[in-house]
């Protein structure tokens, strides 16, 4: 568009150019290929839940009777889900069977062939203390799938299904994706921000994990923050459970309290005893505000409980600021983890702002605001999995 001296160049960015759609056959092969990866997905859950994937990591290559004998599994279905594992390339076959057995015989050639399984995926598959271990993305579908006809009453009739429902699966592949970050990078990338590593450096500093889970974020702050006193708050008794004895197991448990309480009660104290209702210097949010059914009152009971000159940081989902279709894949992943999990878990409680996973900026802005905070303000952390860290101002 042509201007003159006295009009402004029009410096608008234009909106992005439709991507073009896909022809029949192109998206009948997307389908086909999302179904290769469900049935990857769920035979991954097997080879998890079975102890397959341990045993070949730490036995080397096994044949399926060696397989059912080390893990105390039935022969013919290890001998089919090695074959499976072999033709999707997870597994590479060690010793042909056909070497070994009668070749006229296919029985007795597949219980002859032995398998391994690569350094590389018995990483990812096996190694909870790797950054890349995703074998917990399987345990996800698994709890999904019983849950699919409560889902589906649920989105005709309204209410949710509840983190309860999802069961250990759930719980346990939460806490297994989010460990590594936790254990290796959350210490690092929180030294690196003076005015969070400030506070928490305090001496005695009072600090408390709200939605705690697991509690292995709790305990990561303890071990980099020893003169720190950390309290973890979940609403979700098995987790807390899980919780309270990976402190003892970690001789943490002294200075690490974890509480069964609802955080919006925050302000009034949780009980610990003499002193319980003194401020916190730092309060944390790791994953959780998307999940909760009234978010407002969480975050409102955090800022009065945790002293002027202290810090509250929330981390949740780095999705992009506003819908974008196509989108990226970190929006495609926690659109699905919302579909399926986050939404019908927070609308299963009532009343329910309905977040879901995909928690834009601009929202948990909306909720920062009506909970008593000056700003929100997103802290130079990068690359850290899915995640993004926003500070929260008074």
């Amino acid at each position: 568009m042509a201007t003159t001296d006295d009009a402004p160049a029009d410096t608008s960015v234009p909106p992005p150019s439709p991507s073009p759609s896909p022809s029949v056959d192109e998206f009948a092969e997307r389908l086909l290929a999302a179904t290769l990866g469900a049935i990857d997905l769920l035979a991954v859950h097997l080879g998890d839940r079975l102890g397959w994937y341990r045993a070949l990591a730490d036995s080397g290559p096994l044949t399926s009777g060696a397989l059912a004998a080390t893990t105390g599994t039935v022969e013919r279905y290890a001998r089919e889900w090695l074959e499976q594992q072999a033709a999707s390339g997870i597994l590479v076959v060690a010793d042909d069977g056909a070497v070994l057995g009668p070749p006229d015989d296919p029985q007795a050639v597949g219980r002859a062939r032995a398998y391994a399984l690569p350094p590389a995926q018995a990483e990812v598959l096996t190694d909870a203390s790797s950054l890349a271990y995703t074998a917990p993305l399987a345990r996800f579908l698994a709890a999904i799938g019983p849950q699919l006809p409560h889902l589906l009453a649920a989105y005709r009739a309204g209410g949710g299904v509840s983190w309860e429902q999802l069961g250990d699966d759930a719980r346990q592949a939460q806490a297994g994706a989010n460990r590594p970050w936790f254990d290796l990078r959350l210490a690092p990338a929180l030294a690196g921000v003076p005015a969070v590593h400030d506070v928490l450096a305090r001496p005695g500093a009072r600090v408390v994990d709200v939605g705690c889970g697991f509690g292995w974020s709790t305990l990561a702050l303890a071990r980099a923050y020893p003169a720190a006193r950390l309290h973890g708050v979940d609403v979700d008794a098995p987790s807390v459970a899980a919780a309270r004895e990976a402190a003892a197991r970690a001789g943490l448990a002294d200075r690490v309290t974890f509480h069964l309480a609802d955080a919006a009660a925050l302000a009034a104290g949780l009980g610990e005893g003499p002193g319980d209702a003194a401020p916190f210097d730092a309060a944390f949010a790791f994953e959780c505000v998307h999940d909760m059914p009234q978010p407002v009152p969480v975050l409102d009971a955090v800022r009065r409980a945790v002293r002027p000159d202290g810090v509250v940081v929330v981390m949740d989902e780095a999705v992009a600021d506003e819908l974008r279709a196509p989108a990226d894949d970190v929006d495609r992943l926690m659109y699905g983890y919302s579909l399926f999990v986050c939404l019908p878990d927070g609308l299963s409680s009532t009343p329910s702002v309905g977040t879901g996973t995909v928690l834009r900026p601009a929202t948990l802005r909306r909720y920062a605001r009506e909970a008593g905070y000056s700003g929100v303000e997103v802290l130079p952390i990068d690359d850290f999995s899915f995640f993004r860290f926003y500070r929260l101002t008074t």
